[in-house]
């Protein structure tokens, strides 16, 4: 009978140090995707923070804008950071999706880039510019040129495509492709107007190398987004603090040096 119960009471230990760490603190594992750069980066540098936490935390890299947020509308991740609102409202608009802002986290300025020209002033009657083909892409891409004065909108409001530039004095020619293969195209194009992540991905500098880049007042803040009814979770809630804490804000500032603005 004695052997008995320390059979009994060795598998309840066991149990125990399953579902506990080793402070005796239970581990929620916390999956989210995020584009490699500077993303996955800075979720990698706050899994200590989380660990303290409870929260083991695995991140998972994605090359496009598409598959993260399927893969959290249908519970394979619990969350994703990569994307703006205004991306996170059209795919959700277009593929009937549920995902909510957590809290926004930075500000990715996005900018062009060439490898013929120094200046947006250099740029030929006739260039072809590289832009993403993505709609709430598209609308960023045309506002910022709109800004730069190398076209004229018919007015600033909603969504945008080519049919709303009303002047185009330089006769620009744009080419639409999939964001991830941008910087790709640079030696075929005269320019291409690029996301900071793949830019970043590329080597290029978006302070140093950019013909021109937004400024710090962009809406496009980049976010944290769970499915909806979840964006209160315990856990994703840690992982909002975390991302928002002052030690993220002193990172970004130290290993993107501008490029990568905090937003909080």
């Amino acid at each position: 009978m004695k052997k008995w119960w320390i059979g009994v009471l060795a598998f309840v230990l066991l149990l125990g140090t399953t579902a506990c760490g080793g402070g005796g603190q239970e581990k929620t594992t916390l999956r989210v995707g995020a584009s490699q750069v500077p993303h996955a980066e800075i979720l990698n540098h706050i899994k200590p923070m989380l660990e303290k936490e409870g929260i083991q935390l695995e991140v998972r890299v994605f090359q496009d804008y598409v598959l993260p947020n399927k893969a959290v509308e249908e519970g394979e991740l619990d969350a994703n950071y990569f994307q703006h609102i205004p991306w996170m409202e059209s795919t959700n608009k277009e593929q009937g999706w549920h995902l909510v802002k957590v809290t926004g986290v930075h500000i990715e300025p996005m900018g062009a880039y060439s490898k013929k020209y120094k200046t947006k002033e250099e740029l030929p009657d006739g260039a072809t510019i590289a832009i993403p083909n993505a709609t709430s892409e598209m609308t960023r891409v045309l506002l910022l040129l709109d800004q730069q004065g190398l076209i004229k909108l018919d007015n600033r409001e909603g969504d945008k495509t080519l049919k709303n530039i009303r002047s185009n004095p330089k006769k620009l020619k744009f080419k639409a492709l999939e964001p991830a293969i941008l910087p790709r195209v640079l030696d075929q194009v005269d320019a291409a107007v690029i996301n900071t992540n793949y830019a970043l991905q590329a080597k290029l500098n978006p302070l140093k190398d950019s013909l021109f880049i937004e400024d710090k007042n962009s809406p496009y803040v980049n976010v944290l987004a769970a499915k909806e009814g979840k964006e209160k979770d315990p856990a994703i809630q840690k992982l909002a603090e975390a991302l928002t804490s002052p030690e993220v804000k002193k990172f970004m500032e130290e290993k993107y040096k501008g490029a990568v603005v905090p937003a909080f």
